[in-house]
């Protein structure tokens, strides 16, 4: 789950890491009681999209390509960039050609900026530990910095066990050439960086740009944080911070029925049970000429009001030319996903080809449920029959 970026200075600041002072205004008027309480005398007016490069970004009816982070001097000046950059649509280079309509924004001081460091810290995958990420080359996306100079990221696993020390802070101050009180600063920063890292199931911790001001401060000029949706349970004050807004409504949905789905670019809708089984059906629709619309996990353990559900989700997308279920029984029953398509498809006109390839636990019933139900539905043998058959009945009916 993603956040705003003023939801994850609030949470940071809770627990010790600096950070300006600022407000979150959904109106103008509401922009410039911020600015006023904050009593200047530079101002930064930033739009809150979960999308990055907003900075860099441009609105789709903006000729004069402000973007959408701001910086004024005056609280009539607030007051007037609130009204221009409300309601518009901000288009980044992560949000694509659509864009995100701004509904809120946040109102902060400005900073005497010396230098900009990045700090980042995430769950790798590859050391199963957190790791801290630091770099010199604050303000610019990580992933290019490690792509021209990754000779300046420093990374450091950080022992489970014992968690981050002092050691840990030092080394990173040294790496991004702190010195003096800076070198406390920054470990007193990453030390309550990690804490409520740790604290909260973060999953991502990212602070770019880490700033050095003209009187020598360490602050979070800018901050993400994602968390890990299978420990919200544990924090509902963090759950409370979802903004169904900035998310994809099909992924939202999907959600609410313990789905697991990501909308992608193309046209052919999977549904398949397990993650890997997944993974390797979008690679083989691919490796036949197609390009996989979706990436739809049932689970292991889906009933047929969900596998119904998930029908209706893949139909719901306009780009979907054609469809392909995809079921390993094990857990799962062959026979309760057949009742399940069957459903949904009698249920919404289904006007795209189908195509599924059933095995396992009652794949015998269910290869019957789909025979007898009447629908235009063509069976497959193995996945690799699946994939030609709903690429080729995709490519004919266009």
């Amino acid at each position: 789950m993603n956040i705003h970026e003023y939801q994850a200075k609030q949470l940071l600041a809770k627990f010790g890491v600096a950070v300006p002072r600022g407000g979150v205004a959904y109106t103008p008027d509401e922009a410039a009681k911020v600015a006023t309480d904050l009593g200047g005398p530079v101002y930064v007016v930033k739009s809150q999209i979960h999308a990055g490069g907003r900075g860099a970004g441009r609105f789709q009816n903006d000729l004069n390509g402000k973007g959408g982070v701001r910086v004024v001097k005056s609280v009539d000046d607030v007051r007037e960039n609130a009204a221009a950059m409300l309601g518009q649509v901000l288009v980044t280079k992560q949000t694509g050609e659509q864009g995100r309509e701004v509904k809120r924004l946040y109102i902060e001081e400005g900073a005497d900026i010396k230098r900009e460091l990045y700090l980042g810290m995430l769950v790798d995958r590859a050391t199963s530990r957190i790791t801290v990420m630091a770099s010199t080359e604050g303000g610019m996306e990580i992933e290019e910095v490690a792509h021209d100079h990754p000779e300046k990221i420093l990374k450091l696993a950080i022992d489970p066990v014992t968690g981050l020390q002092g050691f840990h802070g030092r080394r990173v101050a040294f790496a991004l050439g702190l010195e003096g009180k800076q070198v406390a600063a920054c470990v007193k920063f990453l030390t309550a960086m990690y804490k409520a890292f740790t604290d909260l199931d973060a999953s991502t911790v990212e602070i770019n740009p880490l700033v050095v001001t003209g009187a020598g401060d360490i602050i979070a000029l800018d901050a993400k944080m994602n968390f890990d949706d299978n420990a919200l349970f544990r924090h509902q004050d963090v759950e409370a911070l979802r903004d169904e807004d900035e998310e994809d409504p099909a992924e939202t949905e999907a959600a609410k029925h313990q789905l697991s789905y990501v909308k992608l670019d193309g046209n052919i809708g999977c549904m398949v049970n397990g993650a890997g089984l997944a993974m390797a059906t979008m690679d083989i629709i691919k490796l036949y000429g197609g390009e996989p619309a979706n990436f739809l996990d049932v689970g292991g353990g889906a009933t047929k009001e969900r596998v119904t559900q998930a029908f209706k989700i893949i139909l719901g997308d306009k780009n979907v030319e054609g469809i392909l279920v995809n079921i390993f029984g094990g857990i799962m029953r062959c026979d309760v996903i057949a009742e399940g398509v069957v459903a949904a498809a009698r249920e919404i006109s289904l006007n795209v080809p189908l195509v599924v390839r059933l095995e396992g636990t009652n794949v015998a019933l269910g290869k019957k449920i789909l025979a007898e139900s009447g629908l235009p539905i063509l069976s497959a043998d193995n996945l690799a029959d699946a994939a030609a058959k709903v690429v080729k009945a995709v490519k004919e009916a266009a």
